[in-house]
């Protein structure tokens, strides 16, 4: 991969190694898009635009899984859990980081 600089939260979480829990570092949605949000912002490059910043968490969450009807604005509320249920697939939350990213400070 290239090297690129993106910019996150100067209290972000530092990437965990590749294979371990996702602690919400955003390294890997700052770079690109997962395949939902291509589908919804039509880009493959980073920064995702529903990479958001929780600072109550310190920690950033995929707005596409927590609020999804901001995003998409024509969900209706009964269609919020299956939107999480696909969501959740598509960007493999629960399954680890992916990002084989080398990260430096």
């Amino acid at each position: 991969m290239p090297e690129q600089t993106i910019h996150l939260h100067a209290t972000a979480p530092t990437k965990p190694p590749e294979g371990q829990a996702c602690n919400g570092c955003g390294v890997c949605c700052a770079l690109e898009t997962c395949p939902a949000a291509r589908l919804r912002f039509l880009q493959s490059q980073g920064p995702c635009p529903a990479l958001e910043w929780s600072a109550e968490q310190s920690r950033y969450l995929c707005g596409l899984l927590v609020h999804p009807q901001r995003y998409l604005n024509w969900l209706p509320s009964s269609g919020v859990p299956l939107a999480n249920r696909l969501f959740t697939r598509w960007i493999s939350a629960g399954k680890g980081c992916d990002c084989s990213a080398d990260v430096q400070a």
